[in-house]
């Protein structure tokens, strides 16, 4: 079994390297109408700066999965700025591209908790539309849009789960076929469960991102052993291997929370069924240190009777 792993947006360990450089829309509004296209362009131009930043920092420390920041383009799908921002930096997409592509990296987008289609609200579903247009146009950009996915939630229960889960099917029409099908969904913390969101994946044909610190906070009937060869199954047609999202609670009061580490006994449960069933996994590691905390886990997974670690990024367990 071969694990490799990876983080969320911007290795704190680089200086002054955000990828999600924010320009607000009261900010754009004071301004003039060409100081609103310099500025949108030149935050632009430093997310996608940093955005390579990051790649070129996991290339040299091997560390082959990334989630890119939803913020590289600033006020992208507001209605009214709604910007063409991929021609003017045609060159620093593909470029982006073509390191990733370059060095086998597996990258991904995880858009906000507000791109959802459960809501009964029209324009909330037109919004999240939108808003996974947005992450598809850059993925597209980037010449990435058919090997790349784009992660959500299922979304609220709005007091009535059963009647939700059958609009959430529903308002999910309206999403064009070619971007749900770059689509994955993870389970939450708080209303649907693993066993609710395998269930939603294994009817939409759709990948499922197993997050193990959401499972233990909101568990279902299933146990791992049970569901992790269907979740594994979701990824078949893919040709990649399953994602697991990985953290550890703040502390048992804030359970939910993530750490800024990962407690690697908090995973040892995990980490036994993946050994038993050998299937190689990925790992997007959400702690809050980030590129830190990765290199610690890794160490610490490393140190495993039988655990291998056989590059910066990955480690191999017999």
């Amino acid at each position: 079994m071969k694990i490799r792993f990876g983080y969320v947006s911007t290795a704190i360990s680089l200086w002054d390297s955000s990828p999600s450089k924010a320009l607000t829309f009261a900010r754009y509004s004071q301004l003039g109408k060409e100081e609103r296209k310099e500025k949108l362009l030149s935050v632009t131009a430093a997310n996608l700066a940093n955005t390579k930043r990051m790649l070129h920092y996991n290339i040299a420390h091997q560390l082959e999965i990334y989630r890119m920041s939803s913020s590289i383009v600033p006020l992208a799908t507001h209605p009214e700025v709604m910007w063409d921002f991929t021609t003017p930096f045609r060159d620093s997409w593909l470029e982006i591209g073509q390191l990733v592509k370059e060095h086998q990296l597996r990258v991904s987008f995880h858009p906000n908790q507000f791109t959802l289609f459960t809501s009964p609200r029209e324009e909330v579903t037109a919004n999240a539309v939108k808003d996974m247009g947005y992450h598809y146009r850059m993925f597209e950009a980037m010449g990435l849009a058919q090997q790349s996915y784009i992660n959500i939630h299922i979304g609220g229960s709005y007091g009535d789960k059963e009647k939700t889960i059958v609009r959430f099917y529903e308002n999910l029409k309206e999403l064009p076929l070619h971007i749900k099908k770059q689509m994955t969904l993870e389970n939450d913390d708080k209303t649907y469960n693993t066993d609710e969101t395998l269930l939603a994946c294994e009817k939409e044909s759709v990948p499922f991102v197993f997050d193990y610190h959401h499972h233990m906070a909101n568990l279902g009937e299933l146990t791992l052993e049970e569901f992790l060869p269907r979740t594994f199954a979701t990824w078949g047609h893919t040709g990649q291997p399953p994602k697991i999202h990985i953290s550890s609670p703040k502390n048992e009061k804030a359970f939910r929370s993530h750490a800024d580490f990962v407690d690697v006994e908090f995973l040892k449960p995990l980490l036994s069924v993946l050994h038993n069933l050998n299937v190689d996994v990925d790992f997007m590691i959400e702690a809050k240190a980030k590129d830190q905390a990765v290199l610690k886990l890794i160490e610490d997974i490393s140190k495993i009777r039988g655990v291998k670690r056989i590059s910066g990024g990955a480690v191999e367990w017999k």
